[in-house]
This record gives C-alpha cells, structure tokens and sequence, in this order.
C-alpha cells in the first residue's frame, strides 16, 4: 500500500485529531501568538493533506506533521518581521541598582493551561511536565522571541522536542553541521534574555499550595483596595507590565513598574477612589496560563452597571512571593472559558 492509501482522509482525520493539541503548542513555541498559532496549524495540516504523498513511512507520522508545521512557522516569521521593541521603565530598582529593562514583544499572547492540558502527547516521557512547563512559561518564551527564526527552530526542535542533530538538519534544510553550529548561540542568546535566578530555578510540575495561598492573598488584597498591606506579597525588585485603561477611552497604554514602591504606588492610584487616577470597581477570577498562575481582572466604571472584561495577568511566583506580573488585554478571555462580562 503506497503512502497515499495508508494517508486518506479517514486516516488523516485521525493524524490531526491525535496530534493537533501538541503541534498548536508547538507553533506558539515558535510565534509567541495564541492568535496565531491556531493559523499556524490551519495552514501546516494543509500543506500536509496536500502533501500526504511525502509521507513515507521512514518517521512517525507525528515527526513528519511537526516537520510541516516548523517550516509553516518559518515561513510566517519570514514575513512577519518582527522585532521586540524597547520599553520605558516607571520606577526604579531597589537601591538604585541598574536593571536590564525587558524588551517589549507586542505580540505576545498568554496561552490557556486548560488547552495545554489537552495538548500532552500520549508517548511523553516520566519528565514532559516539567519540560513542558519550562518551555511554555512566559520568561521562556519571551527569550526565545530575541532569536533568528531559525536558531530559534533548532534550538526548539532540539532542547523542546529533543530531536538527534541529523534529523534538524534533514527537517529544516540546514547541514548538521549547521546545526550544531546555531545550537550554541540560540542557548547563549537564550541565557542572556531569561532572568538570572531563572536560569537554576526548576519549577514544580503542579501550583504548590504556598502558591495557591499566595495568589488568594493577593486576591483579598486587591479586593479590599489595601495596596500598601501589598508588600509582604511582592519581591522587592518585582517587574509589572501591564495595559492600563484609559479614564475617558477604550484604549489602553502599557506601563512597565520595576520595584515593589513603584508597583505599590500605582495601585494606589487604581484603587483608592479618591485618587485622580481611579477608574472604578473591579472584580477578579484566578485562572491559569502558561503553567503560571494567573488573574482575570473586570471593571465596572462609575455610572455603568455591568463589569467588563479588562487585563489578563500572568504571575511568576518564586520563593514564596511574587517576582513577576505580565498582563494582557482581554481578548483571549473566551479562550480561558471566562465571561467578557459579568
């Protein structure tokens, strides 16, 4: 049976419900972009329906469909040139320490941990949730987003999916010696943009229950507006960067805040009703993203009765505090199963 037969469409149909999970991951891996991801594997299911008859049967068929979907993402970075951007700083470290600023990746999108939860393979290794979780948290993917598109496939298709270098090398159309050449500066590059206590810190496969009491206290907090009482929760050099909505539009700005003064200070500012630059009353329901813990924020302005989907908020939680709050716009609510409204 030529591999036309073996792939018709009843047995395509069952590649792609097996496999599609991991390869959208995978993408995002690649772009950084929930949004785009899922267009990511549209297309590179496809190029692989079109070429079914390049499947030979001299790899597995999940080798073959992650071929496909690596060149797709190529071929989108190649077009969409993207760069991170630079990002101005509100507040300073503690001590007046210089802190390298992270850069802005505008197309950065947090991804649900309920449709992680779908996307693991069922031949994963006793080790894939700890790899897993190391490779979709926002400090990882954030670094990644500084690397060539293709140092950054191989040191993906390497590290991430541990593939032998002959094998990169046949997937992207590079030599092996090409490969193992880019393998060491991706790693450098890598190294240089993730967080220095990130770099040893290997993090538990599921939230601790210190975690889960940190996110609740951090949650009564903010409910009781009590910013000051903050403190105790947040690393001293805690970085936030965050989509603060406007008083009198619909559109927003990003703010970054290093240091837990500066941090506290705009929350104030937020919170307290008589301060010039509160919006109104918020309410909050945790959920999670990027194997991280995570809160959705709504707002109900003054004069309006409905409260109305407003920041996304990632959290990186290590030695008991919060080191770290990246926040998004709520266009990806529906995709965490949560309300626009309420």
């Amino acid at each position: 049976m030529n591999a036309s037969q073996v792939l018709d469409e009843h047995t395509f149909s069952g590649l792609v419900q097996a496999h599609r999970h991991e390869l959208r991951v995978h993408c995002y891996r690649m772009v950084g972009s929930f949004s785009d991801s899922e267009d990511l594997v549209q297309e590179a299911l496809l190029r692989a329906w079109r070429r079914r008859d390049t499947f030979q049967g001299r790899s597995t068929a999940r080798a073959w469909l992650y071929r496909i979907a690596t060149n797709a993402c190529l071929d989108f970075l190649d077009h969409a040139q993207r760069r991170p951007l630079p990002v101005d700083v509100a507040g300073a470290p503690a001590g007046g320490s210089a802190t390298r600023s992270p850069d802005r990746i505008p197309w950065l999108e947090p991804y649900p941990d309920l449709l992680l939860d779908r996307a693991a393979p069922s031949d994963a290794g006793p080790d894939a949730a700890v790899i897993e979780k190391e490779t979709v948290e926002l400090a990882f993917l954030i670094a990644i987003q500084h690397l060539p598109p293709k140092q950054r496939a191989v040191l993906i298709v390497r590290d991430v999916l541990g593939w032998p270098a002959a094998d990169t090398a046949d997937a992207l159309g590079l030599s092996v010696a090409s490969v193992n050449s880019a393998l060491p500066r991706a790693r450098a590059t890598l190294r240089a943009h993730l967080p220095p206590h990130r770099l040893e810190w290997a993090p538990a496969a599921d939230p601790t229950e210190a975690e889960r009491t940190l996110v609740q206290r951090y949650l009564a907090l903010l409910e009781r507006a009590d910013a000051g009482a903050m403190a105790e929760l947040l690393h001293e050099d805690i970085r936030v960067t965050m989509p603060m909505p406007q008083p009198c539009e619909s559109s927003t700005r990003e703010t970054l805040w290093v240091g837990r003064d500066a941090f506290a200070a705009a929350l104030d500012e937020i919170l307290n009703p008589a301060a010039p630059g509160y919006l109104g009353h918020w309410r909050r329901q945790p959920t999670r993203a990027n194997r991280q813990p995570a809160v959705a924020h709504y707002l109900r302005r003054p004069g309006e009765t409905l409260y109305r989907a407003q920041v996304l908020e990632v959290l990186w939680v290590t030695d008991d505090r919060i080191a770290e709050i990246t926040s998004f716009a709520p266009n990806l609510f529906p995709a965490f199963n949560l309300p626009v409204t309420c």
